[in-house]
């Protein structure tokens, strides 16, 4: 019995690639094959880096063939879905979909939106569709429909030296407003009542009295009346 090739002119790396059932020639090095498995599931380097938990600046040089086999190559593996040795070696079926090991679960791509957005977001409006926000970010861990990214201002939440869960300003922050029940803990988005404000804090609960606690001690907490928004599921920020 006899394969059946297609051939597929990829015009965005100029450059031909032959599949049966998969298997790709004409893609020779690891940031080709990076490349070309990131364009076929439709991702920028950037939401890459954010499914796959490295700097965009590390699949930049990747793919720019400034490193080879990196390190981070199974990570990368499995937010494309592919096989990571095929990545590696171009020897196999590029399309791990059905066979990938397990990884960050992406619901889909979440728009970059403004902290004014996020004080009027209403999640029973239909959310945002691709282009109608100004950037779109792939989610490495389960979300619901409505999740949004906020980009951290201010320094409220970097936490002293040593804490290793610190938010520092301009990281981003990926919020599910359908978790509006947070635990003692959480971090939160929150709007405060009678104003405008929308906050990124710790929320406390103990006995009964609830407030927002900044990591940062040159903060004070905030003991005002609040409503919680939606609970931080994630955040990602340049290494």
């Amino acid at each position: 019995m006899l394969d059946s090739f297609c051939h597929i002119r990829d015009y965005a790396t100029h450059t031909n690639v032959t599949q049966d059932r998969a298997p790709i020639t004409n893609v020779n090095t690891i940031g080709e094959r990076i490349k070309y498995s990131r364009q076929q599931r439709g991702l920028t380097q950037q939401q890459l880096a954010v499914a796959a938990g490295v700097s965009t600046s590390t699949i930049g040089n990747l793919e720019s063939g400034l490193r080879d086999k990196p390190r981070e190559l199974n990570a990368i593996a499995r937010a494309l879905r592919a096989s990571s040795t095929w990545l590696e070696t171009g020897r196999g079926i590029w399309d791990n979909d059905v066979n990938v090991e397990s990884g960050p679960d992406i619901r889909g791509l979440v728009p970059l939106i403004s902290w004014v957005r996020a004080g009027n977001w209403d999640d029973a409006n239909d959310p945002f569709l691709p282009g109608e926000a100004e950037t779109w970010l792939g989610c490495p861990t389960p979300h619901s429909s409505s999740t949004y990214v906020l980009r951290v201002k201010g320094d409220s939440m970097t936490a002293p030296h040593g804490n290793t869960r610190t938010y520092p300003e301009g990281c981003l922050i990926f919020v599910d407003p359908e978790k509006r029940s947070p635990m003692n803990g959480d971090r939160i988005v929150a709007k405060l009542e009678g104003e405008n404000e929308v906050t990124f804090k710790v929320y406390k609960n103990e006995d009964g009295r609830q407030w927002l606690q900044p990591l940062n001690p040159a903060h004070e907490p905030i003991r005002q009346p609040f409503r919680a928004l939606g609970t931080v599921i994630g955040k990602w920020e340049d290494g």
